[in-house]
């Protein structure tokens, strides 16, 4: 390896090994963001993913990053006696592709087999949950108490450090019994999606120019509780003539939504798409709503605040981070009721109240770069390798002037 050195000689590149198990949603987007940031910055980066949940988007990305190397690496969601064929085969690739200055193991299969590895490598080991699967409200007592201690016994013992990519994850991860001497909290940067093509797409759509679009664009999985959202548009599509539902997703839950929308009279009113991708889609839509009974730190949330959006969002992990209620959106109860969802959609049918919370949006939409969120993760790793220094964090500029916008929809 080739090093670039700063003046006092300490070593300023990087031999990175990034894992990774589910490669949808927003551990993809993360995984992809933090691999390509980091080989901006000069360091060079290994990635290991699993094919088995693979989608092809994500497949064509990571390959197209230019990476040092890309490797494939058979890992099950499911805990099973799988799991020691892929922690040899882990071991493997770190001798293989090795010896590496730190591995990085993204979500709870990759964070296990990676830490699982630590004693056997002697390398640092940075983990990043993207929500602990006792986040998760519907898990029972017994896997609560189960992947609790697995959480806080791998936390203790074979963890240099554990990012969260937001507060309440933080708090989650206290709760666990994991030392806040091993927790740092990163949120997750985004890239601003387009915001050129808003015209072209509404006009595919059909949609008029005071027509309404609410968005939803997440995993069609109980987690993100689409089916909470097609509930409460139903009452809002007879309450507001102008509004509509788009809805940008695929998983296990399809069959049941395309039912209910049939089974309301909503097929005029609701698109349920999958080919388009939703950093794409974002653009055409007037407010984002996710409905979802726990997260992390959405990716999707940061995406429609760094585009300027209004955001209806449930009480979960991140929604604090990225909304000031009835600055920027509005929160409502993490409840399968659908009332309160239905009255915060309503609630944007008034031009005034939407102007106002469009313009909340707009004076945040800077807050959630890309380049932050690699540089902070490059000082967590400066923490365990101290023969590495960070860069320094640049300060972020908040652009207030936003009034024609606001303006224009306050006229309606």
């Amino acid at each position: 390896m080739t090093d670039m050195n700063s003046a006092d000689g300490q070593k300023q590149t990087l031999r990175l090994l990034q894992v990774l198990e589910p490669s949808g949603g927003g551990s993809g987007r993360h995984f992809i963001d933090l691999c390509a940031g980091l080989g901006r910055s000069g360091h060079e980066v290994t990635a290991v993913f699993s094919p088995l949940r693979a989608e092809a988007r994500f497949i064509d990305e990571l390959y197209g990053l230019g990476l040092k190397r890309v490797v494939p690496l058979a890992m099950r969601r499911a805990v099973g006696p799988w799991d020691l064929a892929g922690f040899h085969r882990l071991r493997q690739v770190i001798r293989r592709e090795g010896p590496f200055d730190l591995v990085h193991g993204h979500s709870s299969k990759a964070g296990a087999l990676t830490r699982l590895n630590r004693p056997f490598t002697k390398t640092p080991v940075i983990y990043t949950p993207h929500a602990f699967r006792t986040m998760d409200p519907t898990l029972g007592q017994r896997g609560r108490l189960l992947f609790g201690t697995v959480e806080q016994g791998l936390g203790r013992f074979a963890s240099d450090r554990i990012i969260c990519v937001s507060g309440d994850e933080y708090d989650h991860a206290l709760s666990l019994g994991i030392s806040p001497e091993k927790l740092r909290i990163v949120v997750n940067g985004v890239a601003c999606p387009p915001m050129d093509n808003r015209a072209a797409l509404r006009a595919a759509l059909g949609l008029r120019a005071d027509d309404i679009l609410f968005g939803f664009v997440g995993r069609l999985v109980p987690q993100k509780a689409p089916e909470r959202l097609i509930e409460a548009f139903s009452p809002v599509s007879q309450a507001m003539p102008q509004a509509h539902l788009m809805m940008i997703g695929r998983g296990e839950l399809e069959p049941k939504l395309r039912a209910m929308i049939a089974e309301k009279g909503l097929s005029h009113r609701v698109f349920l798409r999958n080919d388009i991708a939703g950093h794409d889609a974002i653009q055409a839509f007037d407010a984002l709503v996710a409905p979802s009974r726990y997260e992390a730190m959405s990716y999707v949330m940061l995406e429609a605040a760094a585009a300027g959006l209004p955001l209806i969002l449930t009480r979960v992990g991140g929604a604090s981070t990225v909304l000031d209620h009835d600055v920027n959106g509005c929160l409502v109860p993490n409840t399968d009721d659908p009332a309160p969802l239905s009255r915060a959609m309503l609630r944007l049918g008034d031009p005034l109240i939407r102007a106002a919370l469009t313009a909340g949006a707009l004076a945040r939409r800077h807050g959630y770069q890309l380049d932050s969120m690699v540089r902070q993760t490059l000082a967590v790793y400066s923490e365990v390798l101290p023969s590495y220094t960070a860069p320094r964090e640049a300060d972020n500029r908040i652009d207030p002037d936003v009034h024609d916008i606001t303006r224009r929809i306050a006229a309606g």
